[in-house]
Order: C-alpha cells, then sequence, then structure tokens
C-alpha cells in the first residue's frame, strides 16, 4: 500500500500537472496581502477572496485536478491492467491513493487559506479554513476519484458539479445546498471560527453527515469499480 501511495506521489508531481496546483494558491494569497497592505477593510474584500475565491475556485479545483491525476492517467493510457494485475486488493490500491489525493489537496488549500484567513481576520479565522478545506479535500478527492474510474471525462463533469452545481444552483436554488461541499466547508469554518466573514447556510449536523456519507460512499463506489476493472480483464 505505501509502495502505491510512493509510486503515486512521484507521478502526480512528475507530471505538468503539479504546476496547476500553483496559480490558483498564490493568487488567494497575493489578493489578501495586497488588500492587506492598501489598509482595505476586511468586511470589503474578506468575503469575496476568502469564500468567493479560496472556498468556492480553489479547494474544488485543486481537489479535481489531484482527484482525477492519481488514477485517471491510468485508465487514459491502459497501464491501469499494470496495476491490477500485482497481487494487492483493490481496496488497498484505492485506499492509497485516495490519501495521497487528500494530503496533497488539503495541504495545498489548507496552508494558503489559513494565510489569507489570518491577514483578513485573526489566527482563529485561518484555523477554521484550514479545518475546513482539510474536510472538504477528503469529500472532493473521493468524489473526483471516483468520477476519474466512471466516465473518460472526470474533469469536465468535475467542472460542471463545480460550476453549475455548486457555482449557479447552490447560490440561487436553496434546496441544491444541502447536496453541495463548499457549503459543508463553509459550515465548517463558520463554526470553528465564528467570522462574520462567513455565512453557513447548512446545520453543522448536516454538514458533518453528508460529508461522511459523500467520502466513504465514494470511496466504497471506487473499490467496486475498481474490482469490475479487474474482472474485465482477468476475462478477456
Amino acid at each position: 500500500m505505501s509502495t502505491v501511495a510512493y509510486i503515486t506521489t512521484r507521478g502526480l508531481f512528475g507530471r505538468r500537472r503539479a504546476l496547476l496546483l500553483l496559480p490558483l494558491p498564490l493568487l488567494l494569497v497575493g489578493l489578501a496581502l495586497l488588500c492587506r497592505s492598501y489598509d482595505v477593510p476586511a468586511t470589503d474584500w474578506g468575503t469575496p477572496v476568502l469564500v468567493g475565491l479560496g472556498l468556492a475556485v480553489v479547494l474544488p479545483v485543486i481537489s479535481l485536478i489531484v482527484g482525477t491525476g492519481v488514477l485517471g492517467s491510468e485508465v487514459d493510457d491502459g497501464t491501469l491492467v499494470h496495476i491490477l494485475t500485482k497481487p494487492m486488493p483493490r481496496r488497498d490500491i484505492i485506499l492509497a491513493k485516495l490519501g495521497v489525493a487528500i494530503v496533497v489537496s488539503a495541504v495545498t488549500c489548507a496552508v494558503p487559506l489559513f494565510i489569507a484567513g489570518a491577514l483578513a481576520g485573526s489566527a482563529k479565522l485561518g484555523v477554521g479554513l484550514a479545518v475546513g478545506a482539510a474536510v472538504g479535500a477528503c469529500a472532493y478527492s473521493a468524489f473526483f476519484l471516483l468520477l476519474s474510474l466512471v466516465t473518460r471525462r472526470p474533469v469536465l463533469l468535475g467542472l460542471v458539479y463545480i460550476l453549475v452545481w455548486e457555482g449557479l444552483l447552490g447560490r440561487f436554488v436553496s434546496g441544491t445546498r444541502v447536496l453541495s461541499i463548499e457549503q459543508y466547508v463553509i459550515t465548517f469554518a463558520d463554526r470553528i471560527s465564528s467570522s462574520d466573514l462567513l455565512v453557513a447556510r447548512v446545520s453543522l449536523p448536516v454538514a458533518v453527515v453528508l460529508s461522511v456519507l459523500i467520502t466513504v460512499g465514494c470511496t466504497v463506489a471506487a473499490v467496486d469499480r475498481l474490482r469490475s476493472f479487474s474482472m474485465a480483464g482477468e476475462t478477456s
């Protein structure tokens, strides 16, 4: 399992895809530093930068890049068959790759969100955003990893989810917020920081339960899907 995690990490950072992880976090911190250096009140820029950019764009997009990258490329180039020939439970393969996706996404997003939150308000706000990012990384990574196994266009479908479901419907249709990972992240961050810059629209119990259900459910579905790949390879 550790070998799969090592190979996945090396492969992830050995591709050009890894370069895509840098611009958005740097933009987030850069905007926060710029606003702070010009003494712009946090009430004017905090919500658009922290929520509108940080939680609504940086976190899901980074998770999409990483979550679809840890396994999706192997599905596309056919090396997945080679992996499946190894005497290793499919569960361990998924857990190893998901673990890498979660850690990379969480660190890449939590650090700049903490810095931006500290610049906007306090270290407590930064901690709340970082914890929310870690929770979101778990749910997003599991969801996007599953997408990479069930479709050949995981990035496209992931962007549809981020832009249409969370970005458009989640803001104007109240019923969709219950199934929005972004809203769970905001709820966690809001409850920890108690900041006026964050407005939770989903209760904490709902955010906790659905975050766990999405993470576990998508992980189980991914394991089952990988087993079907194995069966197809063995019978062909």
